[in-house]
């Protein structure tokens, strides 16, 4: 699977999504993350900035990773892209058609459920919308499945009901769980990529612990870049949602230096 070592988030970004969505890409980012959910994302200004770098060639389509996810009604507001009274299946399908017409392109790389309908376990609406979305991953629409916002009892019961597994989960990730040990342990046994996002803003407290700062000081990275580089080195993909430029060019430079296998200690301990 040829992936990007970071991935762009685009939820909350409003009528500014098209403007930092350009802005990312111009500054290196080739995973991009969104979802069909109008009350948190604007999917299509997503698009218009793809399409810009595309138009421009600043990138080419091949050069994208492009996510984005099937979310219920219920998580929704007014401003839905299928009918909430067709069946799952059918729910799916105009959802997904809406997304590729949103960002204007033929195909996506990863589909992805925008957490299951309960907070135990799977409902029979969650195997329903699977079963449709393995049917796009089928036809060659998406190239991968995934699921976010699951807890371990919904992963072990995905895998064990998919016949098109998942290929990425993705959790808002607290230090105060291991950085979500045990589902980072499912997807290690797995072959599952994990994205973990709100690395930040999830764990304010920890990240002001002087374990943690001894780490930033001895280093003379930022903190998010400390925070970014031991994801990356415990085998996460990333999100950063920042809105500034010189924020990205930090985030993206992540990649360019190692923490010792002590530090990865303390931080995965904090």
């Amino acid at each position: 699977m040829n992936l990007p070592s970071f991935l762009y988030g685009t939820a909350w970004k409003e009528n500014a999504t098209e403007r930092l969505t350009r802005m990312a890409i111009a500054e290196g980012f080739r995973g991009i993350d969104t979802a069909n959910q109008r009350k948190h994302y604007f999917e299509a200004g997503v698009g218009a900035a793809v399409l810009d770098a595309i138009e421009s060639r600043a990138v080419s389509r091949d050069d994208l990773f492009l996510q984005t996810k099937f979310t219920y009604a219920d998580s929704q507001d007014e401003r839905i892209s299928f009918d909430p009274r067709a069946p799952y299946a059918t729910q799916v399908q105009q959802s997904f058609g809406s997304s590729l017409h949103h960002l204007g392109v033929d195909t996506i790389d990863s589909y992805v459920l925008h957490g299951p309908s309960r907070r135990r376990g799977l409902g029979d609406a969650d195997r329903e919308v699977w079963r449709a979305m393995e049917a796009l991953h089928t036809a060659k629409k998406t190239r991968h499945l995934g699921v976010s916002n699951a807890g371990l009892d919904q992963l072990d019961e995905l895998w064990n009901f998919a016949a098109v597994k998942p290929a990425f989960v993705q959790n808002r990730c607290y230090a105060r769980t291991g950085w979500d040990r045990d589902v980072r342990a499912f997807c290690r046994l797995h072959g599952i990529v994990y994205q973990g996002f709100s690395l930040l803003t999830a764990n304010l407290r920890e990240l002001q612990r002087p374990a943690f700062q001894s780490i930033v000081a001895r280093s003379g990275k930022t903190p998010a870049q400390i925070v970014f580089r031991f994801a990356m080195q415990v085998g996460m993909l990333p999100l950063t949602g920042t809105t500034s430029r010189a924020h990205m060019r930090e985030d993206l430079a992540s990649a360019a230096f190692t923490l010792s296998d002590e530090d990865v200690r303390i931080i995965d301990n904090l």
